[in-house]
């Protein structure tokens, strides 16, 4: 994604943080200011994909397909999501992508922002928004529009790991790229904190 007049964001956390509700509440905060933004959700575009070849009947399937399957999907979704911000952002804006920095498969850790990912969006920032381990732990039982009892198998513990890798796997990424990294904490009832504190980061790009 050349930079241009286009700033981008990869806002990533591990499920349960709130990171959607974040990007939704920040980009509230920039049609305030009269700036234009365009979510991507990277699930939303590998998803596509993967229905339309017959993979997989749901998001959480993603996870599970072959290894190589995956990276394949990623490819041709940072490549839709960096053509689809161009022709909606002519005239500039915010590119706000919803992703993880890992995903837990089958097969391992799976890094969400590989190289071909990260340098085909070329961020300027990559976001990784956090939570206490006790609070995402809440979230993720709370939450049955999706099946995550793969992630929880180890309870707190397996947060607290899942939050470390994730921390390491931004910075990787964003060492390719030259993208700075911003650890937000999001906390129960202070989104708009959270999302605050990534606006302050946007006026300084």
């Amino acid at each position: 994604m050349e930079k241009a007049n286009i700033k981008t964001l990869i806002v990533t956390g591990i499920p349960g943080v709130g990171k959607t509700t974040v990007i939704n509440e920040l980009s509230s905060m920039l049609k305030g200011r009269g700036i234009q933004s365009f979510i991507a959700n990277f699930g939303d575009y590998m998803l596509k994909t993967a229905l339309t070849e017959g993979l997989v009947s749901s998001r959480d399937q993603i996870r599970k397909l072959p290894h190589r399957v995956q990276i394949r999907l990623q490819s041709l979704a940072a490549r839709s999501i960096a053509e689809e911000a161009r022709r909606k952002l002519i005239e500039g804006g915010v590119v706000l992508v919803d992703t993880h920095a890992i995903v837990k498969t089958s097969s391992g850790l799976w890094p969400g922002l590989p190289s071909h990912v990260v340098m085909e969006l070329n961020p300027d920032v990559i976001i990784v928004v956090e939570a206490s381990p006790e609070e995402i732990y809440r979230r993720q039982s709370e939450d049955r529009t999706r099946d995550r009892k793969d992630i929880q198998e180890k309870g707190i513990e397996e947060i607290k790991e899942l939050l470390a890798s994730a921390r390491y796997a931004a910075l990787s990424s964003a060492v390719l790229v030259g993208a700075s990294v911003l650890h937000v904490l999001n906390e129960r009832g202070k989104v708009k904190e959270a999302a605050e504190s990534i606006l302050r980061v946007i006026d300084t790009i």
